[in-house]
């Protein structure tokens, strides 16, 4: 049985992932085909807090809750006492949120924040990104790939190359590829590479090493090179922007400096990972820069497709683990009719 919460794809199975893929790709079928919305959330909440200011996060977990018949609420950054600069500590409010909502997501400025609010909350929790990893971006890039599969191939078989700078994007790609016993390469320079650290919270933690266990089990590979051979053979060409979101200034130069020509996501590049490799990026992104127009546009890429399955995949992930702490429960059918009646004994009064 999976952990409570959803806050490191790395706490699961590939099985499991893949049950939350397959309900993903169920919910999308039934809603967009059949035009109707399953409405497994019906009457509950998410809270959701956001240190940081999002667009495809936040507009996915709140129409993934609708679609499900539930409601979100929306935090802000300041607009609750919430660990440093609030009244109240980062544990006692994860103690209050968790009580007062029956599922919480969390976009925040340290993973070790999120990891507090998961240790303490009483309701799941979602990591919506932190600085280290982006796992509800993992589930919706994986069933787009799945949804995508070059003809003839299962997803173990396909590989994915990842271009550019060690985002928390790009650790996040990698650990589920890991899992799923893809082969994946990060193609960058040198001091941005994951085997350089990328956006670490902790400088104890080794991302390869984890991804290196992962492959042990899924028979997967993990490369790390800044020769563009390695790129070639590649089923899917990920990008992320080239600048950290939590970095102001780089060493050694620019960032397109840095990784401007080499690194830059255009049709030769796409051709070098062969005549069929297909193009993802998170978004958003600074055309230009990391992705020409020419690439963004055209028929081979999927960063469309990717962006509406995040909402697809959110509902999946709310589903999962609501419904896995609903199996915890127990309820009394006896009990309902009790209160049914003194609800009406105390509204009679009222008539």
């Amino acid at each position: 049985m999976a952990c409570k919460d959803f806050i490191d794809t790395n706490d699961f199975t590939k099985e499991e992932i893949l049950d939350i893929i397959e309900l993903a790709l169920a919910m999308k079928k039934m809603i967009k085909e059949g035009g109707e919305y399953p409405q497994l959330m019906k009457n509950k909440t998410l809270g959701m807090i956001f240190q940081q200011v999002s667009t495809r996060t936040r507009i996915s977990f709140e129409a993934a809750m609708t679609d499900l018949g539930g409601h979100a609420q929306f935090f802000g950054p300041g607009s609750i006492q919430l660990g440093k600069g609030g009244h109240e500590s980062l544990e006692d409010s994860a103690r209050v949120i968790g009580t007062l909502c029956d599922i919480v997501m969390a976009r925040v400025n340290r993973h070790a924040d999120v990891q507090s609010l998961a240790q303490y909350s009483p309701a799941p929790v979602i990591n919506g990104m932190s600085e280290y990893n982006h796992p509800t971006q993992e589930v919706g890039d994986l069933l787009t790939m799945v949804e995508n599969l070059p003809e003839g191939k299962s997803i173990e078989d396909c590989k994915v190359a990842f271009i550019g700078d060690a985002t928390q994007v790009c650790v996040s790609l990698m650990f589920i590829c890991s899992i799923m016993g893809m082969d994946f390469v990060h193609f960058g320079p040198k001091g941005h590479q994951v085997t350089d650290g990328g956006l670490q919270v902790d400088t104890d933690i080794d991302v390869v090493a984890i991804a290196q266990e992962n492959c042990k089990v899924s028979g997967g590979s993990v490369t790390v090179s800044d020769d563009i051979e390695s790129i070639k053979g590649a089923d899917f060409v990920y990008t992320d922007v080239w600048y950290g979101l939590y970095d102001a200034e780089v060493e050694g130069g620019s960032y397109m400096d840095i990784f401007y020509p080499k690194y830059q996501v255009n049709m030769d590049l796409m051709n070098a990972a062969g005549p069929n490799s297909k193009f993802m990026h998170c978004l958003p992104c600074t055309r230009g820069e990391e992705v020409t127009d020419e690439v963004a546009d055209s028929e081979r890429s999927l960063c469309w497709v990717e962006a509406d399955n995040r909402k697809h995949s959110i509902r999946a992930i709310l589903v999962y683990l609501f419904k896995q702490a609903e199996a915890k429960k127990q309820y009394n059918p006896d009990v309902v009719a009790d209160c049914q009646a003194r609800i009406d004994a105390v509204l009679g009064k009222l008539a």
